[in-house]
């Protein structure tokens, strides 16, 4: 089960911490500039600054696209670096992708075995069907949006619905998707769902729906989710179960080493027993 090599990485250095490669151009440091592959050159120094904390890695599409077949060799570069010096830690592509099937068959092919992801995330919003083609791939995780982080969140994911499993109950939509990601997506235990940390009470709700899942949470640092409250929300029986995110306030911090311990430390202060 794939979803069990980032539990191996999580147990092996006590860590639930991912560092999202989010290489905004724009703030990487004018000593990564003026070398040829910078977004690349800056994304190595962080992996070896944090990896010793790092169960997971995550870099966002968006700021590689943008800098066209450039940021693209970067993104792959990133990940031949990764795959090759540390083959354990879990890659996430950011990419929120969603089409039709025959579509997604080619982001399929570009994200898992081009770039060699470990998983991606995804849109749920095309159903079941169109996804299958991510969903089909039992050696690569489908990581659906369930609850995000963003304060606008709430728009469309907390409009109160009804179930099609019955006509009895009305829901908000966000318990929809959790369970029928949880009771009908997830048939080849290869589903996760991101569950944002601003939204604790939320978690809860989704851990009860899915108490074997993993949630991918975005929201700590820069965005202000507190981490004892989605520790205390979204832990798994096993004190697995989470993969916290921190992008931001790791890697364009001063000193992205400490920043990382600190946040790893932290987190094992909850997770731990004493």
């Amino acid at each position: 089960m794939i979803i069990e090599k980032y539990n191996k990485r999580a147990r092996e250095i006590n860590s639930l911490l991912c560092v999202g490669l989010d290489a905004d151009f724009a703030k990487i440091p004018e000593r990564f500039l003026k070398l040829k592959f910078p977004q690349f050159e800056f994304n190595k120094w962080i992996i070896e600054e944090t990896h010793e904390y790092a169960s997971a890695y995550k870099p966002n599409s968006a700021f590689y696209e943008a800098r066209g077949d450039q940021g693209i060799k970067e993104l792959k570069m990133t990940m031949e670096y990764l795959n090759k010096n540390h083959p354990d830690i879990f890659t996430i592509l950011d990419a929120k992708r969603a089409d039709i099937g025959n579509t997604n068959n080619g982001y399929v092919t570009s994200i898992f075995d081009w770039m060699g992801f470990d998983a991606v995330t995804l849109h749920p919003y095309l159903g079941n069907e169109a996804l299958l083609p991510f969903l089909e791939r039992k050696d690569k995780v489908s990581i659906i949006l369930c609850r995000t982080s963003n304060s606008g969140a709430g728009e469309l994911q907390d409009l109160i619905v009804a179930d099609p499993s019955t006509t009895l109950r009305a829901k908000p939509l966000w318990q929809i998707i959790a369970e029928q990601v949880s009771k009908n997506w997830n048939k080849n235990r290869n589903c996760m769902l991101v569950v944002g940390a601003t939204y604790p009470e939320e978690m809860r709700k989704i851990r009860s729906i899915a108490p074997d899942m993993t949630f991918l949470v975005p929201g700590i640092g820069a965005q202000g989710g507190d981490l004892k409250s989605v520790l205390e929300s979204g832990l798994d029986k096993e004190k697995l179960g989470l993969i916290i995110n921190s992008s931001r306030g790791i890697i364009f911090s001063e000193n992205p080493k400490e920043e990382a311990k600190k946040l790893y430390e932290e987190i094992r202060s909850y997770t731990v027993d004493n």
